[in-house]
């Protein structure tokens, strides 16, 4: 080999090495999809388990555990983990304890409410106000004065007040 061509070589690696990593623009990051994986289990659930229920109502209260160790029958693990672009990882646990078919305990991570776990979900972003989910006595008759409008005619209105026909064919014919 010449001996130029080697120091041409090594110049050239060295420079390739020695170049500083290029910063990729935030408009051009790939998206990154949610990841969610387990159960949530809110404060409220938490908050309905007794010591000394069985297995199958902490299962409802609950929700089918994420975890449950063949080597330890007596325990069951709930883990949710949820990761959003922008937002730094999240990980709750929640571990019952069971004696037998019984609850003993429970420990894990101080978990969200449900109204703070759906706020958590929007991330910053406005979502509005949300309408009032109860309606007054002035509403509910509106909404039947709308419903009902149309509905019934004047010829329809007196074959309602008749008997309706309780004949029926037989289902067999012979």
């Amino acid at each position: 080999m010449h001996p130029s061509f080697v120091l041409i070589l090594v110049l050239a690696l060295t420079a390739c090495k020695t170049r500083p990593a290029m910063e990729i623009p935030e408009a051009v990051k790939p998206y990154k999809a949610e990841v969610v994986q387990g159960n949530f289990v809110s404060s409220e659930q938490v908050a309905a388990l007794r010591a000394g229920m069985p297995k199958n109502q902490v299962r409802y209260i609950l929700g089918t555990p994420l975890l449950v160790d063949i080597f330890h029958a007596n325990r069951w693990d709930y883990v949710f983990t949820i990761e959003r672009q922008g937002v730094l990882a999240k990980t709750l646990r929640l571990t019952v304890h069971f004696n037998g078919d019984t609850l003993t305990r429970w420990e894990g991570d101080a978990m969200l409410g449900e109204a703070e776990f759906v706020q958590s979900l929007t991330s910053g972003r406005k979502i509005g106000a949300i309408p009032p989910l109860a309606a007054n006595e002035k509403d509910l008759a509106a909404f039947a004065a709308r419903e009902n409008k149309g509905r019934q005619s004047p010829a329809t209105a007196d074959t309602a007040s008749q008997p309706i026909n309780s004949f029926y064919p037989p289902l067999e014919l012979k």
